[in-house]
């Protein structure tokens, strides 16, 4: 099965009368320097362009936008666009009008929208995005026949290309008011749940998430997470960050439990984060995923060195901008 971006084909059966978004197709990001940006990006591995006032992030080898940087004050989430097939824009803004969300606006092929913390919300008549299977692992051995050498030189190691945005994490001032907002009105479906942390992926089929909720005193952006192909990958994208001046209070190596994946996650200049994720859990259409409550200390990693004393702060809660989102 494909797990190429673009994807046109068809709901899947499993799914086909089920109402809801398919994918994250991408998020909006102000920060105070887009040439901080760009540096930070472009070494982490992403195609980085220029779009008049703003930079947009790719992947190696896809056209697909998977973000939007722009320029403010201080860094903030300035929007997240969801994707869904185009048959289900109509019956999901007939949704949000019957739950009393007011649309900022309407158009052929997207709905906006704002969610209880105030955050800009899309929906876009869009391609599938998420996977339809299982991000298969790139040809990396984990062992070698006798008599040969399984790893590279260090000079000779290529750099680390994310493949695809697996996920983005935000605060939210609410879990239970978000995870009922967004399984209600956009129709994920909750995987799992840890204390004040909680998990959604799509009906569709997606990955154990393609959105994370975090409890905070108000809104904000904690990390996106990036998909790679191996577990050597995620060690040398650390080393790649390292070499370029972002080696400092990250995260990881390490493997979660909710969602398996292996991560590293590498903090950018603005107290967020970006991850580098490996092997994360897969969600077919039609199946329902037995969600569970997890203790925190139980569901957090599995392995891995402790997190920095301040992975959960919420840094927007103070800006220079009053709080005032666009």
């Amino acid at each position: 099965m494909s797990n190429s971006i673009h994807d046109d084909s068809p709901k899947p059966a499993e799914s086909a009368a089920v109402l809801g978004v398919h994918s994250v197709d991408h998020f909006g990001l102000a920060v105070p320097n887009l040439g901080d940006a760009r540096h930070f990006f472009e070494a982490f591995g992403l195609d980085v362009r220029s779009n008049g006032d703003s930079l947009e992030l790719r992947t190696d080898g896809s056209e697909h936008r998977w973000a939007v940087v722009t320029s403010a004050p201080a860094r903030y989430l300035t929007h997240v666009s969801f994707g869904a097939f185009p048959e289900d824009l109509a019956p999901l803004h007939a949704r949000l009008l019957a739950r009393g969300v007011d649309a900022l606006s309407r158009d052929d092929g997207a709905i906006r929208f704002r969610d209880p913390d105030g955050v800009r919300i899309e929906i876009l008549a869009a391609s599938k995005s998420s996977p339809r299977a299982k991000s298969a692992p790139s040809n990396v051995n984990a062992s070698s026949p006798e008599g040969t050498a399984a790893a590279p030189l260090r000079s000779k190691a290529q750099p680390v290309r994310p493949r695809r945005l697996a996920h983005v994490m935000r605060f939210t001032s609410d879990v239970p008011r978000a995870i009922a907002f967004y399984c209600d009105v956009l129709g994920l479906r909750l995987s799992d749940k840890s204390g004040d942390v909680a998990f959604l992926h799509g009906a569709h089929g997606s990955d154990h998430h393609m959105i994370a909720f975090c409890g905070s005193a108000g809104p904000g952006f904690h990390h996106s997470a990036w998909d790679v192909g191996s577990v050597q990958e995620v060690g040398l994208g650390a080393m790649q960050m390292a070499r370029s001046g972002y080696g400092k209070d990250g995260w990881g190596l390490g493997r979660h439990v909710l969602g398996s994946n292996y991560f590293h996650y590498v903090r950018d200049p603005w107290n967020s984060y970006a991850e580098y994720s490996f092997d994360i859990d897969y969600v077919p259409a039609g199946l329902n995923w037995p969600a569970g409550d997890q203790h925190p200390d139980d569901g957090f990693y599995l392995w891995g060195p402790n997190p920095p004393a301040d992975f959960g702060v919420n840094y927007e809660l103070v800006r220079p901008d009053n709080g005032i989102r666009t």
